[in-house]
């Protein structure tokens, strides 16, 4: 068995950019960056489709978590193919969010206890 699963907190480098794709469908990308231990950082693309509300207020410094799994999108551009790794998010919380944050962690938990079985 496979598993794809990511979970990122991380601050917001950048407002979010939400964008309607011409089939209607919502999404909004943030840039996450994450500092490890050791004060390692690392910037993180995370993609949200139909995000809720709130997501549309994020700004530069916001803490978020975002729960997904990791996954790399092919695009054309003037420059021909591209591609780009990003997480695209199945939940999303701001990190102050104490309540959300368990729910996430409880989810991201029990996709690990299903490797176990």
């Amino acid at each position: 068995m496979s598993v794809n699963l990511a979970v990122v907190r991380g601050t917001c480098s950048s407002p979010a950019e939400v964008r309607v794709l011409p089939s209607g469908s919502t999404l909004a990308l943030l840039q996450l960056t994450s500092r490890a231990e050791g004060g390692a950082t690392a910037s993180v693309p995370v993609v949200i489709w139909s995000p809720p509300a709130w997501v549309e207020e994020l700004d530069t410094g916001d803490e978020v978590v975002a729960l997904g799994r990791v996954r790399r999108r092919f695009f054309r551009g003037a420059a021909g193919t591209g591609s780009r790794v990003e997480v695209e998010a199945e939940m999303v919380a701001r990190a102050s969010d104490r309540r959300r944050v368990q729910t996430l962690i409880r989810r991201a938990s029990a996709s690990i206890e299903n490797l176990l079985t």
